[in-house]
């Protein structure tokens, strides 16, 4: 295998021609002060001179996310290290695909033509970018985008709940069960996750920011990469309640989703502007 065994002509079922043999990806990297990056492509490329993301062909073996921030460090400089990604849009054309991953810059970053592919890059408000000539593709993907934009997945997980909901023998350790979750939801942070129970449904996966609320003898589990551990010196929903208010408040545009069989509970975060699913939901995503 070669750094370009990716790169090639595919038509797809719907018959148009992309770039790409295993598909293609692209980095929409969004900063609040300045707008979304943009890139003008060079005149001898496919669908040359019109505006779009870093992006292109992503390689055997590669991951989606890893193709994007592979693409936008060759074409605009930025590295992979200071991007955090938040979603991804997956467009489905048959034997094709082109996944955009959405993505908030770690610091301030500056961005640079760095490859002939390119010949400009430029930092545009959102409520601009349909007045640019777009890549034909982008321009039918940016009104989905858009509504996305900027925004973050609040995972508030009630952990007494998710534990409690497989008979596996947690009562004996309810504090290394709450461990062994707050891990398996640190992977799930990293990783990202697909499912139609989430915003934009099975055509977008998250990245999220987790949550984990725990009560009694699970507290004082220590934090993990990704994953916040909130103790509830009380009531555990009480203390749900509030972290999924308090998500709200800090973000009004993100998407706050709470973890919980309890129908209760479930009407009292919705009440507050959150969502909520059930147990096996997560714990089919988790293993």
């Amino acid at each position: 295998m070669t750094r370009q065994d990716g790169n090639g002509f595919v038509k797809c079922d719907f018959g148009h021609l992309h770039w790409g043999l295993n598909g293609a990806a692209g980095l929409l990297l969004s900063d609040p002060e300045r707008g979304v990056l943009l890139q003008r492509r060079a005149w001898w490329v496919h669908h040359g001179r019109t505006w779009a993301l870093p992006g292109g062909a992503i390689e055997a073996g590669e991951s989606a996310r890893e193709a994007a921030t592979r693409e936008a460090h060759e074409e605009a400089d930025i590295p992979p290290a200071r991007v955090r990604p938040l979603a991804a849009s997956h467009v489905d054309h048959g034997n094709w695909r082109y996944t955009t991953i959405l993505a908030a810059p770690i610091g301030r970053l500056s961005a640079r033509v760095k490859n002939a592919e390119s010949a400009e890059l430029r930092w545009v408000r959102a409520a601009e970018v349909a007045d640019f000539q777009l890549h034909r593709d982008f321009a039918v993907a940016w009104p989905g985008l858009r509504e996305h934009l900027d925004r973050r997945l609040i995972l508030v997980v009630d952990g007494a709940n998710v534990v409690g909901s497989r008979p596996d023998g947690w009562w004996r350790d309810r504090r290394g069960a709450a461990e062994r979750l707050r891990d398996k939801l640190a992977t799930l942070a990293e990783t990202g996750f697909t499912d139609p129970a989430l915003p934009g449904g099975g055509e977008w996966s998250w990245w999220p920011k987790v949550v984990l609320v725990v009560e009694g003898n699970a507290r004082g589990v220590g934090a993990a990469p990704g994953v916040e551990v909130v103790d509830a010196e009380g009531g555990g929903d009480d203390k749900i309640v509030a972290v999924a208010r308090e998500a709200r408040l800090a973000g009004p545009d993100d998407h706050v989703v709470a973890v919980t069989a309890d129908r209760g509970l479930r009407s009292r975060v919705e009440a507050v502007g959150a969502s909520a699913f059930g147990p096996g939901t997560l714990l089919g995503h988790l293993g």
